[in-house]
């Protein structure tokens, strides 16, 4: 009793907002308010048939790609750009894996759990995981992992610090990141059908330079899952 009058006095005091509308988060709610549950923009690209997907659309010509699938759709200025923000540069680290978890119990319920044999991240250059204090990609790959009841592993490195990729074009980004992935241990990918994460895709430049370098190591199929695309 005298904890729940704690908890409610802190909460009223210092309220936990959520990290979408930055509403304070009611008695029950974890990490992201009802409000935004229902109204995120889901993509649902999980429930079309890989060959009517617009998102594997991108990777034709470029990698072979199994699924593509991303669970939010990302728009300017709204509730999912403040979540990533939240997530890279605001050291909100549990939102990576709660997304992981709520988006792997769908793909989970869609029968998709069983296209997949391993889950690897994008990984950071030392310098900027020093700096940031954890990888966002590796965060949402945990939650994927509880969700879809299988196993992750940080089976990629990346070899050479690059520039942002922000503000560049598509060249420009696979220029930036063509050569600077491989694989940490091949004998971990290989053979097995890799699904591969990372917290946000637009061009895809990062992404299949990664699945190239899973390929190389001898990896069997590759899939794609990121939170949010452009």
């Amino acid at each position: 009793m005298l904890r729940s009058w704690l908890a409610d006095f802190v909460g009223l005091v210092f309220p936990r907002l959520c990290p979408a509308c930055r509403e304070p988060l009611a008695r029950g709610e974890a990490h992201l308010c009802t409000s935004c549950r229902a109204e995120l923009p889901y993509t649902d690209f999980h429930r079309l048939p890989p060959e009517a997907n617009p998102l594997g659309r991108r990777f034709w010509g470029k990698l072979p790609v199994r699924h593509a699938l991303s669970y939010l759709q990302f728009v300017r200025q709204g509730r999912v750009q403040r979540l990533l923000h939240g997530l890279k540069y605001g050291g909100q680290r549990d939102v990576g894996t709660a997304l992981g978890r709520l988006y792997g119990a769908e793909l989970a319920a869609a029968g998709l759990a069983a296209d997949f044999d391993l889950i690897v991240p994008v990984p950071l250059h030392p310098r900027k995981l020093a700096k940031r204090g954890f990888n966002q990609a590796e965060v949402f790959a945990e939650g994927l992992s509880a969700g879809l009841a299988l196993p992750w592993a940080p089976a990629l490195r990346r070899t050479a610090h690059t520039d942002t990729q922000t503000k560049k074009n598509r060249a420009e980004r696979w220029d930036n990141v063509a050569t600077v992935f491989e694989a940490a241990d091949a004998s971990a990918v290989a053979g097995r059908r890799v699904l591969l994460v990372d917290d946000v895709l637009t061009t895809g430049a990062t992404l299949e330079a990664c699945g190239a370098a899973l390929l190389a190591a001898g990896a069997l199929e590759i899939s794609i899952a990121t939170i949010a695309c452009a």
